[in-house]
């Protein structure tokens, strides 16, 4: 799935009034660590062409970087190390192994497949494409009904009192 997405699924899901932000990071820390260390050097040295790059011009330490970052073993570990530290944290960081369960169904085989149980096991599905019309169309309802539930209940409101009443 795109970068932009996981970081819309993880401050929707995970984010809340003051941790937004940090579960939108966390949302897209997984692609940001491998592929988003990459790509930038990548584009200023190629130029930008629309669709995946060829396996042969993406160095083996973006790969190392995907595996280690879409391992959900890791991933709780690290939450797990970080919740005994400081709790409140816990929570929009969960925005990390959802991006991980999300990646699992719709990568494939042939490029970048999420092995979750690295180091433990090199197993990994072989999904759908998430560039397949059904996932990016259903991906995209999902997030306009996420938000718009969110911004229903209120939740992008400012509940903060006026620091003076204007009435008196």
């Amino acid at each position: 799935m795109d970068t932009l997405s996981h970081a819309l699924w993880g401050g929707g899901l995970f984010g809340r009034r003051r941790t937004f932000w940090f579960a939108v990071l966390f949302g897209a820390l997984p692609d940001l660590v491998s592929f988003g260390l990459w790509l930038p050097a990548h584009v200023l040295a190629n130029g930008f062409h629309f669709g995946k790059p060829e396996l042969a011009v993406i160095p083996e330490w973006v790969s190392i970087n995907y595996t280690v970052s879409h391992s959900l073993l890791v991933a709780l570990i690290v939450i797990g190390g970080v919740a005994l530290w400081r709790k409140s944290w816990a929570v929009p960081m969960l925005a990390w192994p959802f991006h991980i369960l999300l990646d699992m169904p719709f990568h494939t085989a042939e490029f970048f497949p999420t092995q979750i149980f690295w180091p433990l096991s090199d197993w990994f599905y072989d999904g759908v494409a998430w560039s397949n019309p059904w996932v990016w169309y259903s991906n995209l309802a999902g997030l306009l009904v996420l938000y718009g539930w969110r911004w229903k209940r209120g939740d992008f409101r400012r509940t903060t009192k006026p620091l003076y009443d204007k009435t008196t």
